[in-house]
């Protein structure tokens, strides 16, 4: 990989403006978070299928309200309006079939990418992408923003922590990042499907999951510390740990985070 800087071009309104319907593509220069800025919008009544996506999120925020942000016009931030037509019980399979549209948009490029529950993508354990997935009221019923944090020209430097890492770090290529969003976005309407036959969403995510089989702590709000082995999904997309005292069954609202025993802060 090259020591020089990797180039940082500007998203391509015109052809993000080729996408078809229901996609809308709205380019930002900065805000503060995509997520809120489509919320506002859900409210005011818009259909699904908006996509806002930002050069530079200025106050970004993952699960936890943990800060995301990155430099401008290296990643890929962005958002999108959602209002499944499926069960109520089913909601909580959207952040997972987040997590792994995303996976398959980008498993042409990286064979080795995975998931964590519920709702990281990896590379070898090093984080690439993360989602948020918020439930907002409107008046037309509940809709989903999809919030995704995808890092594609990252240098080291550009990273939060060693945990991080980028296309253009595991390539060693810069990548055009309009492409990447197209790709994306394709997948994620693609797979939306999915959410009406969840047992085979369950099937396919485990398939690619990095967190299944393995010896993990679980952190409760609470404090609390559960050390056990991630065993499966049940029907709502919880995880289901093997512990000394029996199985627990973990959902992802209750979690502060699942992790290798072994993983580093």
């Amino acid at each position: 990989m090259s020591d020089l800087p990797a180039p940082r071009p500007a998203l391509d309104p015109v052809r993000l403006a080729g996408l078809p319907a229901p996609l809308r593509v709205e380019v930002l220069p900065a805000t503060p978070s995509t997520n809120a800025v489509v919320a506002a919008r859900a409210r005011e009544g818009e259909p699904a299928g908006l996509v806002v996506v930002t050069e530079h999120q200025t106050a970004g925020r993952g699960r936890l309200d943990r800060v995301w942000e990155t430099p401008p016009r290296v990643a890929l931030t962005f958002s999108v309006l959602l209002r499944p037509q499926v069960e109520p019980a089913d909601w909580t399979w959207l952040p997972l079939l987040a997590g792994y549209a995303v996976h398959a948009g980008l498993a042409d490029r990286l064979p080795e990418v995975a998931l964590k529950w519920p709702n990281d993508v990896l590379v070898e354990d090093r984080k690439i992408a993360g989602i948020l997935v918020e439930r907002v009221e409107t008046p037309d019923g509940p809709a989903a923003v999809v919030g995704v944090g995808l890092n594609v020209n990252q240098d080291l430097a550009d990273l939060p922590s060693a945990n991080a890492t980028s296309l253009r770090l595991e390539l060693g290529e810069t990548f055009d990042r309009t492409d990447l969003l197209v790709q994306v976005l394709g997948s994620l309407r693609a797979l939306e499907p999915l959410l009406l036959h969840t047992d085979q969403l369950r099937t396919a995510y485990c398939d690619v999951c990095s967190t299944l089989g393995r010896e993990v702590d679980v952190h409760l709000p609470g404090g609390e510390v559960t050390r056990g082995e991630a065993l499966d999904l049940d029907a709502h997309g919880a995880l289901v740990v093997s512990t000394g005292t029996g199985a627990l069954t973990v959902n992802a609202g209750d979690v502060i985070h699942v992790r290798p025993t072994t993983e580093m802060e």
